[in-house]
């Protein structure tokens, strides 16, 4: 009994001050002693963090056009409240939940998207624009001899394709070559042999326009084999070049 006499000798009390503050500023956020706040409605009444409404000098409680204001931290329309992204850049389309919206699904949303409508699961670089898919230089028809680095026709045909794909790509990929060998012969000797394919794969793309920048090279060596290294043919396979995007 005594707390609710409290409130309505506080509310009674403060209503006057917030009344006098909304005629003349229009939105009210006067604090009390206790942290109590006050919000003017539309029509000028005023309501304190009791639930008590007052509208017009004099105090005529519970009047209807107290509206008690929704924070909208980021200013992106949605409130406080129901907003799973805080914090979403000034002009940023968002969802109903405040998230920004992400129209082509490709996981950059909208506002940084530099080449929206990409097709859907397309492989895109942090501009939210397609870049090459990984592709491996490994064929049966003709690869690598053993104990070499030099290419081969059917190599050159792949490459040629890969330089073409990154020179038309809006996006700004890089281009990781990973050389590998079979397990004959020692594992050094092997290490530099993988360095050396990756090279000559690089350096005809180079070639062919692929800007040295966007490339890097690497040797496996013998350690990450894709077919059996017991049989001929499966050796035949794990001396390959693969290129990787990223």
């Amino acid at each position: 009994m005594f707390q609710s006499a409290g409130k309505n000798k506080i509310a009674m009390i403060l209503a006057p001050v917030g009344l006098v503050i909304g005629l003349s500023a229009g939105v009210v956020h006067a604090a009390a002693e206790g942290g109590d706040t006050y919000w003017t409605g539309k029509s000028g009444g005023v309501t304190t963090n009791y639930g008590e409404c007052w509208q017009g000098v004099g105090g005529t409680p519970d009047a209807p056009p107290c509206v008690k204001e929704e924070m909208d931290s980021d200013g992106d329309g949605v409130p406080d409240s129901r907003d799973r992204c805080p914090n979403t850049p000034k002009g940023a389309p968002v969802d109903e939940h405040g998230c920004p919206l992400d129209s082509d699904g490709d996981g950059v949303p909208d506002y940084k998207d530099n080449c929206p409508g990409t097709p859907k699961g397309a492989k895109v670089d942090p501009k939210g624009c397609e870049i090459m898919a990984d592709m491996t230089i490994r064929t049966t028809a003709d690869h690598f001899d053993f104990d070499s680095a030099v290419l081969k026709p059917a190599m050159m045909t792949e490459l040629d394709e890969a330089a073409r794909q990154i020179n038309a790509s809006k996006g700004d990929e890089m281009l990781e070559i990973v050389g590998h060998t079979d397990s004959t012969g020692p594992e050094d000797y092997n290490q530099g042999l993988s360095e050396r394919r990756a090279q000559a794969a690089a350096d005809y793309l180079a070639g062919k326009g692929v800007s040295a920048s966007r490339m890097t090279v690497k040797g496996m060596g013998e350690s990450s084999p894709a077919a059996d290294n017991s049989t001929r043919e499966g050796r035949s396979m794990n001396r390959r070049v693969e290129l990787h995007t990223k």
